[in-house]
C-alpha cells in the first residue's frame, strides 16, 4: 500500500484515539445534521485548509450558503474514515476507493469486507517496515561503535 506523501495532504500536529476514528466512543455521537468547518476542525484536530483539501479532492462536499461550508453527516463519517486511513498509512487515494465502496449496493457490508482484506494488507506492509527499520537500527549501532572505536585509537 502506498503511503501518503507531504505534498498529497497536509501535515495535521496530533493523532486521534483509533476509538473515536472507528467510532467507538459514544462521544462521538452528535446529532447534528449540519456542521460547520469550524466543527470539524476543532471535533477531529484538523485544520480548516486541511479540510478544505479534502474538499478539493472530492473527498467531502459540503453544501454552500454564501461563503459557509455546512457539512453533512456524510460528510462527517467520510471525514472520519479518510483520518483513519491516514493513521493506518494508506493514501487519500486507497481511502476513497474503500470510502466509495458504501455507495454500491450492499455497500455497508462490501466497505467491511474490503476493508479487513486492505488493513491486512497495510499490517504486513507495516511489519515489513519495522522490520527494515528495526535492522538498519541495529546496522546503525554497529557502525556507530565502530566509528568510535576508530576515533579512541586516533585519540590514543
Amino acid at each position: 500500500m502506498a503511503h501518503s506523501t507531504a505534498a498529497e495532504q497536509p501535515e495535521e500536529d496530533a493523532r486521534l484515539d483509533i476509538d473515536f476514528l472507528l467510532g467507538k466512543k459514544e462521544e462521538e455521537k452528535d446529532e447534528r445534521e449540519v456542521f460547520k468547518i469550524g466543527d470539524l476542525s476543532r471535533e477531529f484536530g484538523v485544520t480548516l485548509r486541511t479540510l478544505r483539501f479534502y474538499e478539493d479532492r472530492g473527498l467531502l462536499s459540503p453544501q454552500r450558503r454564501g461563503t459557509t461550508r455546512l457539512y453533512s453527516r456524510r460528510d462527517r463519517a467520510r471525514l472520519r474514515l479518510i483520518l483513519l486511513g491516514k493513521s493506518l498509512g494508506f493514501s487519500l487515494t486507497e481511502a476513497k476507493q474503500i470510502i466509495e465502496i458504501y455507495a454500491q449496493p450492499d455497500g455497508r457490508r462490501k466497505q467491511y469486507e474490503v476493508a479487513l482484506e486492505r488493513f491486512v494488507e497495510q499490517q504486513k506492509v507495516l511489519q515489513d517496515q519495522k522490520a527494515e527499520i528495526e535492522a538498519a537500527i541495529r546496522d546503525m549501532t554497529i557502525s556507530i561503535d565502530f566509528v568510535r572505536e576508530q576515533l579512541k585509537k586516533i585519540a590514543d
